[in-house]
């Protein structure tokens, strides 16, 4: 075990070399070049990613709905500290029966382009994703959810749901267009910005005059640029040519960026979860013992201290302990690396001869090319090789990564959830139904979970109305799924905002999102 542990530890000391020559090549190149500046009133923000949509409809990925909610808010939201939704766009909710909601707008909300807001702009959206023509990848979940959407008045809308749902107020954090614009290709919603011009490397946002859901934004101008490169954007921050960024710099990376005299740093909880994934049908991992020993031995408070600078929160399961459901009382898996490898030699699987020889069994371990994530990946590598587990790290392209992800083609793999902010996120992430195959990958059990008591209870806290009722649902379900590991739950990473220190007026949000760039402000 001497020799193991010793091999163990050379990956920790090559990614802290790794990590400082980078670093000291970051500033020294940062500091030799001329200091730019952004105009005083736009707001530069660097993406890592390629945007895809910012029409609510189709707007996927995290970013693409965090831009969409700045143009085309919804009639609720959950852009707060504690997650919970709260009215927005609507006045009032009314609950008439189980199955039919009225709600009233506010009134006197204008569009960016001028025109009124009405009943008719919020039920052309819904109805607009519930038609097939549409293609909205959306439109399975209001199917499931909604029978129809109706004006009963100017400003009032009728919702027709299948059956109770307990998630309405979640479910209407939905981007409202206008139906006007819409149809003629143009997304205008009544949020603080609206959009001028979309490329997918280069989205440019300028002020709502006719914002009304509260004070117009600061800043005239957002202007939103993929970069992909780190090393760039990092550069881009430090030199004065970008303002703001959003968990898109390393996290090891972070203190050392901190240091330099134009950029601050703020940071926060969040709601997204990373977990190791498991196919839950392969041969070695269909054996709950053989999960568990995989959750005991990764000791992910080393981990945490060590490549997060202690920025993330160990998790239990889906939600953070700041959540209103969460349950704490659960199954836990603290590392302890005895009864990781006495699970292993119960399930069938004794080391052939002793620690640092030939191993128990070899896993392959998936994950994408960022290179912060390969090097968290190789360090549970070499943890799982502790207890006699090869595991054979591969990193790919996204695209390609995900793609092997979806169609169940991994053993292990490591990813992020989207922001957590309903506990119905269990049925998402566990129901047996939310399978993928082969005519519906976009479904999010892609460990291929089958549990009929989790089932029923998922299926009961998205009926049940009562919220201490539902509470005590989703506390069984978080003990269920904590108990059979069908996914290792690492940590809530924290939620990172590097700034240009002219900024001023920006709140992070556990879910991420950018609601508050309507309150941003700079000096010179």
């Amino acid at each position: 075990m001497d020799n193991a542990r010793k091999i163990s530890k050379s990956p920790w000391r090559l990614l802290a070399m790794a990590t400082t020559v980078l670093c000291v090549f970051a500033l020294a190149s940062a500091c030799g070049r001329r200091e730019r500046r952004t105009p005083s009133d736009t707001l530069v923000v660097v993406l890592e990613s390629t945007l895809r949509d910012v029409d609510p409809r189709f707007a996927i990925t995290n970013y693409d709905v965090k831009l969409s909610r700045l143009i085309a808010p919804g009639l609720t939201t959950v852009d707060s500290a504690d997650l919970e939704p709260r009215l927005h766009i609507a006045k009032s909710m009314r609950r008439v029966d189980d199955t039919h909601w009225r709600v009233q707008l506010t009134p006197g909300l204008l569009f960016s382009d001028g025109t009124p807001l009405t009943a008719k702009d919020v039920a052309y959206t819904y109805t607009s994703v519930l038609a097939e023509e549409t293609k909205s990848l959306y439109r399975k979940s209001f199917l499931e959810r909604f029978a129809s959407v109706r004006v009963v008045g100017e400003l009032e809308v009728e919702f027709v749901l299948h059956g109770p749902i307990a998630t309405l107020r979640s479910d209407l954090d939905f981007g409202i267009l206008s139906e006007k614009a819409a149809r003629a290709g143009r997304v205008v919603g009544v949020g603080p910005f609206a959009l001028k011009s979309f490329a997918p490397e280069r989205v440019v946002l300028t002020r709502n005059p006719h914002y009304g859901l509260g004070p117009v934004a600061m800043m005239k101008r957002i202007e939103v640029r993929t970069v992909r490169d780190g090393n760039a954007r990092n550069l881009m921050l430090v030199g004065g040519s970008a303002d703001f960024t959003q968990n898109a710099v390393r996290v090891d990376l972070v203190d050392f960026i901190e240091k330099r005299e134009r950029v601050s740093v703020t940071s926060g909880e969040s709601a997204i979860l990373t977990y190791l994934m498991m196919h839950n049908e392969d041969p070695l991992l269909s054996d709950v013992r053989v999960r568990r020993a995989i959750a005991l031995a990764i000791d992910r408070k080393r981990i945490v201290e060590a490549k997060y600078g202690g920025r993330a929160t160990l998790a239990t399961g889906l939600l953070p302990p700041f959540h209103w459901a969460y349950e704490g009382a659960v199954p836990r898996y603290e590392f302890d690396q005895e009864r990781a490898a006495a699970l292993l030699d119960e399930a069938g699987y004794p080391d052939p001869d002793g620690p640092g020889g030939e191993p128990r069994f070899r896993l392959s371990y998936k994950t994408s090319a960022s290179q912060f994530r390969l090097a968290v990946a190789r360090v549970i590598a070499s943890q799982l090789s502790e207890i006699g587990i090869a595991v054979d790290v591969q990193s790919f392209e996204f695209g390609t990564f995900f793609a092997d992800v979806k169609q169940g083609n991994y053993q292990l793999a490591s990813m992020q959830t989207s922001a957590i902010s309903e506990p119905d996120f269990y049925y998402t992430y566990f129901h047996s139904s939310r399978i993928p195959d082969a005519e519906n990958l976009h479904v999010h059990n892609r460990w291929h979970y089958r549990n009929s008591d989790l089932d029923e209870l998922v299926e009961r806290g998205r009926v049940t109305m009562d919220r201490e009722q539902r509470k005590q649902i989703y506390a069984e379900v978080q003990r269920i799924v904590a108990a059979d590991v069908p996914i290792v739950p690492l940590w809530h990473e924290h939620n990172i905002a590097v700034m240009n220190r002219s900024v001023h007026g920006y709140e992070l949000l556990p879910n991420a999102r950018l609601a508050n760039f309507a309150a941003v402000t700079k000096s010179r």
